[in-house]
């Protein structure tokens, strides 16, 4: 006859009792309705990192409308944004940083999201809209137009179409299309080649002033925006998002490898063709609206992850992501006197530089 502990407990009672108590919970996910058709199943940790990005969005877009010799005080900022400012005021929220500050928030959101599809489709976390050649083909687009078509053709316009005819040049060029990542990404190394060498040609070839314009827009710039580029980039972003909620359950499921989602049901081609599609879009809005403003496509969604500590594309926590580094760097790039009315493009590019020095940190830091 087996005895009991002072606990009142037999030693196998408490021998299979203990791994129980040891096992984990599971993380608890709830479900965002949009709509009757889309059901999203989210993470608690995923739900709060969120709510603490767009505090800090909110905090940062307080700070760019009111720091400054030309701010709007922080008392004054809620009657502001009702309708009811004059003067000065007026003048900076409807003129001077009230659209730079709209189309900044757009245009990250939308290089974020853009960033997160690529990356999920590719599941390389190098991978985003800038390394096939897109904002390349912005730059010389803009470029061209400037030199060739300077009456005729926006630079806007003239950015739009480059990113667009680069992608048709990579989509054919791969032989497959969008389908296989590995061609997507040499081919676009090689459009990107050949459309930097023309944008380089016409920075040399223009009149010095024109020249110095053009270099500002092709590095990514949000001076002088207006409320026809923040209503430009917040159409392509509204009009993306049901579709990228379309993508979220399909692009977790192909992330476990083709074979394993279809044989769940998935279509792995159509899924990445279609996530492709997706980001060119929203990176072609973006650009237009501001230039192709380089790496915030690449860190965002990687930090998006590393944040939430979880998988799947990541795509709400992305395009949240996205803004922030944007808005935190037009803020810098407002306010930070040593470099004064640089291009915002070139603040990402070394927040984009220091993230590849840290995964570079990383693999070496790995054993052999």
């Amino acid at each position: 006859m087996k005895t009991a502990d002072r606990a009142g407990t037999t030693p196998a009672a408490r021998d299979t009792a203990a791994p129980a108590s040891r096992t984990k919970r599971p993380n608890r996910r709830m479900v965002l309705r949009i709509g009757p058709w889309v059901a999203l199943p989210v993470r608690r940790a995923s739900v709060i990192a969120g709510v603490v990005t767009l505090l800090l969005l909110v905090c940062a877009a307080a700070a760019t409308l009111s720091m400054g010799r030309l701010g709007i005080a922080l008392p004054d900022l809620p009657s502001a944004l009702a309708g009811e400012a004059t003067g000065k005021n007026a003048f900076v929220l409807n003129r001077l940083r009230g659209p730079r500050l709209v189309v900044a928030i757009g245009t990250g959101a939308a290089f974020g999201l853009s960033g997160a599809l690529f990356q999920s489709v590719t599941r390389n976390p190098l991978g985003s809209p800038d390394v096939i050649g897109l904002g390349a083909g912005a730059g010389a687009g803009a470029a061209a137009a400037a030199l060739f078509l300077p009456a005729v053709l926006p630079v806007p316009v003239g950015a739009l179409l480059g990113a667009v005819l680069a992608m048709v040049v990579v989509f054919f060029a791969t032989g497959t299309g969008f389908r296989n990542p590995g061609r997507l990404v040499v081919a676009g190394i090689g459009v990107a080649a050949m459309a930097t060498a023309l944008t380089e040609y016409v920075v040399y070839a223009v009149e010095r002033d024109k020249a110095s314009a053009l270099t500002a827009y092709v590095n990514g710039s949000l001076a002088a925006r207006s409320w026809d580029d923040a209503a430009t980039i917040w159409i392509v972003l509204l009009v993306s998002l049901p579709f990228a909620a379309l993508l979220a359950r399909p692009l977790s499921v192909s992330e476990m490898g083709d074979e394993l989602s279809t044989g769940l049901g998935a279509r792995p081609g159509r899924t990445a063709t279609s996530a492709v599609v997706l980001s060119i879009v929203l990176s072609a809005g973006a650009v237009s609206a501001a230039g192709p403003i380089a790496f915030v496509s690449l860190t965002a969604p990687q930090i998006a992850k590393r944040v939430t500590r979880g998988g799947g594309p990541h795509l709400v926590m992305s395009a949240l992501m996205g803004a922030l580094l944007l808005v935190l760097a037009d803020l810098t790039a407002q306010q930070l006197p040593l470099f004064d009315n640089l291009p915002v493009g070139l603040y990402t590019m070394a927040l984009g530089g220091t993230y590849l020095g840290y995964l570079l940190l990383r693999e070496w830091r790995r054993p052999a």
